[in-house]
């Protein structure tokens, strides 16, 4: 079987990753199962250095907040600001942090040196601005989405005022609560002043999409774009935060459920525009239903690649990646009957293979450390391409 699998083998790069695909998909995204690994984000880089070079892709995204990517998106495209200032405010969960994240973005903004706007690459946050212990304040969403359309658009079309929203907003402490997360009470999801200003959010939004031709020829198509994205973010949050405050059992679901909405709504938004390259866990990115254990319930919701490639079809594609070793965390050489082992009787440290290829049947892979996730024999079906890369080296 290793010798039959290894002819259908390729060296990691982009020719490699689009033969595999019957087309160019305007949604490309590669998945990664474990976080902070300088060797998985080294790759990437590389492969979306290419996809970018060669085959014409002009967006990145990754699994960071939303609202903060905007500042690296300004620095990228026009230089406004620091690479400092942009690692350290323009990504959420500490990914500003990460060598490889901060190559990718210094590498960004020397592409687009001299560079005309219309062919600049983009780079745009994908994830909500969510935390694990708290989410956002929807402040900074609707106060900008409202701005916005105050400038533009005749005050009576308008459903409030700005100051009507800071009064309903109160102080925004009142929205990151960290006891909310493990206690519904302790939310302000559910109050009267959020279910006011859910509607009013929605209201909003519905103004922003009925005034689009108007919006766009007194702005520009990115103001527009940028104003959408404060409403989805708006309108995402304050549904976080009423399932934060909600008692039933289908809390925990909801809110993960949200937060890959939320994901796969700003996808959608950023493929529209054109072709897109994403970068994230395997399991916000692959086509099946996700399934989880919290707090001693199964979970299941639909992930944000589930609900893009819904929309998409063959315009999205996804591309896993599976690994052998993670030393330093006690992930030790696979099992020979799993994915991950047949792959790891090959010789090669990385390579990209076809699904498709692999029919022997395989055991599922356990984990002995919580931060990586196996990738599962029964998704390759609906995984269009794998990229395996053998070891990670010891920190």
């Amino acid at each position: 079987m290793a010798t039959d699998l290894k002819d259908t083998t390729y060296p990691v790069d982009a020719a490699a990753v689009l033969r595999l695909l019957p087309d160019r998909p305007r949604l490309l995204a590669l998945g990664e199962p474990t976080h902070r690994e300088d060797t998985l984000l080294g790759l990437r880089n590389e492969l979306f250095r290419q996809l970018v070079e060669e085959h014409g892709y002009r967006t990145i995204t990754l699994e960071t907040d939303c609202l903060n990517g905007l500042l690296v998106d300004a620095y990228v495209t026009t230089g406004a600001g620091t690479l400092d200032d942009v690692m350290a405010r323009g990504f959420s969960h500490d990914w500003g942090d990460d060598a490889a994240n901060r190559e990718l973005v210094r590498w960004m903004r020397a592409f687009n040196e001299d560079r005309p706007a219309s062919d600049r690459l983009r780079f745009a946050g994908f994830d909500g601005p969510l935390e694990i212990t708290a989410a956002a304040s929807p402040r900074e969403a609707l106060s900008e989405l409202h701005a916005y359309l105050a400038a533009e658009v005749a005050a009576h079309l308008l459903p409030c005022t700005a100051e009507t929203l800071n009064d309903l907003l109160g102080p925004d402490d009142r929205w990151t609560e960290p006891a909310a997360m493990m206690d519904p009470t302790r939310s302000f999801g559910r109050s009267p002043q959020a279910r006011e200003l859910r509607l009013l959010a929605d209201e909003l939004t519905e103004l922003l999409d009925e005034q689009m031709p108007h919006l766009i020829a007194a702005t520009t198509r990115d103001a527009w774009d940028r104003a959408s994205l404060y409403a989805r973010t708006a309108v995402g949050l304050l549904r976080y935060h009423h399932w934060m405050a909600d008692t039933s059992p289908a809390r925990l679901a909801r809110l993960v459920g949200v937060r890959d909405r939320m994901m796969a709504d700003n996808l959608l938004a950023l493929a529209a525009r054109g072709p897109v390259l994403a970068h994230a866990h395997n399991s916000h990115l692959k086509r099946e239903r996700s399934t989880m254990t919290m707090g001693g319930a199964p979970l299941h919701w639909w992930s944000a690649g589930a609900l893009a490639s819904a929309r998409l079809d063959e315009q999205y594609a996804f591309v896993a990646t599976a690994l052998g070793t993670i030393e330093h965390q006690g992930v030790t050489a696979p099992p020979p009957d799993t994915l991950e082992g047949l792959l790891y009787a090959l010789p090669e440290p990385r390579f990209v293979v076809d699904p498709q290829a692999l029919t022997t049947p395989l055991a599922p892979r356990v984990s002995p450390w919580f931060g990586y996730a196996p990738y599962a024999p029964s998704h390759l079906a609906s995984t269009d391409g794998l990229v395996f890369v053998r070891d990670i080296p010891r920190r």
